[in-house]
């Protein structure tokens, strides 16, 4: 088959996160397996734009800011709708990793309207809002791309069930989790936790630094450190660091291209998430496969996993209980390196990438 796999952003520094890792580790899969894949999105942040990505050829067209001033949700490229519009019909299937935004929908609805078979996945993008830009959004394009769709695939039964409310019943929901590639196991030369992603507001990257603070006077040899874009916490977090008077130990080190991300996790000896309401962050998979014990909130899609392994710690989302968690993962490294451990089975036995790509091609012939 011939596939093309649509996102909202490709940048150098990842900025856009998890939805473009799960975009190219499925696309990988699907090479592997023989397939004809493609990568296409808006891109900015590059001095020349590339035409493949982790090896994944891609066509990616500038990006504009539409409607200035809310974030990625504003994000168009008119370049590659129209291209869209030009090409479509020499895929097999359109696979749109979709949220609320003028990339993503849009193109759905151009492959949608020519006739292609298209798979929507939405990473709990797409759920019940209040706003109020949302509502003519969702009569034009959110709710009859939904409907036409011949798969909308969820990863929770939260974001079953926004689905299901958003599409008013017309979506036909499948069940997907993500999954990772196999990756070699951490071997850190020091002891550190590590927060990787977008410094962002829902992910409490703030929440991490006072942790860190807190316990970096127990813990002499740990480091603690950020790695990551700004997304609107990075002056929060900075004057967080300048507060504890700890700038050696607790660090923010930027963003980082996201071929580098998995190399990063294997330097550090625990990974920690504060971030609330994630749906399936790839982040804290690659973590597990790496054999990385993880910290994460009760509201995290992947916290029943991560409990029912004991591959981590599970906390209810305040910073008391972040600093217990993290200091459980400090005071006992035997323990945390078993968790580690019980993380990477749970990957390798749960999360593979060729049975999500078998079960992509399943969907795909259907």
């Amino acid at each position: 088959m011939r596939v093309l796999a649509v996102v909202t952003l490709v940048s150098p520094h990842g900025e856009y996160g998890g939805p473009v890792r799960v975009a190219l580790n499925q696309l990988a899969a699907l090479r592997d397996r023989g397939h004809d894949v493609v990568l296409a999105g808006a891109a900015r942040g590059y001095d020349i734009v590339p035409d493949e990505v982790d090896g994944i050829p891609a066509r990616l067209y500038p990006a504009r800011a539409l409607v200035p001033g809310i974030g990625f949700a504003g994000i168009g490229s008119p370049g590659l709708l129209a291209a869209l519009r030009r090409h479509a019909t020499e895929f097999d299937v359109v696979h749109v990793h979709a949220a609320r935004d003028l990339v993503t929908l849009p193109a759905a609805r151009i492959a949608q309207v020519r006739g292609v078979a298209t798979v929507l996945q939405t990473h709990g993008m797409i759920d019940e809002t209040g706003n109020p830009l949302a509502v003519p959004l969702d009569a034009a394009l959110t709710r009859p791309a939904l409907a036409a769709a011949r798969a909308v695939t969820y990863l929770t039964e939260r974001e079953r069930v926004s689905l299901g409310s958003v599409g008013r019943g017309r979506a036909h929901l499948v069940d997907l989790p993500n999954g990772v590639p196999e990756s070699p196991e951490a071997h850190p030369d020091s002891r550190e936790l590590l927060y990787l992603a977008r410094l962002a507001p829902r992910k409490r990257p703030v929440h991490f630094v006072e942790a860190s603070a807190r316990l970096a006077g127990e813990f002499p040899d740990v480091r603690f450190t950020l790695v990551g874009p700004d997304e609107g916490e990075g002056d929060a977090v900075t004057a967080a660091i300048a507060r504890s008077g700890l700038a050696e130990r607790i660090r923010w080190e930027g963003a980082l291209e996201p071929a580098r991300t998995g190399e990063r996790m294997r330097r550090a000896s625990g990974y920690v998430l504060p971030a609330v309401d994630e749906p399936y962050p790839m982040s804290v998979l690659e973590a597990m496969s790496a054999g990385l014990p993880v910290v994460v909130t009760d509201s995290c899609g992947l916290a029943p996993a991560v409990r029912e392994a004991g591959a981590g710690h599970v906390t209810d989302g305040g910073v008391e209980a972040l600093v217990a968690a993290m200091r459980s993962l400090l005071h006992d490294p035997a323990d945390a390196r078993t968790r580690g451990a019980r993380g990477r089975t749970l990957t390798r036995e749960r999360f593979t990438m060729p049975a999500i790509a078998e079960r992509l091609e399943s969907l795909y012939s259907e």
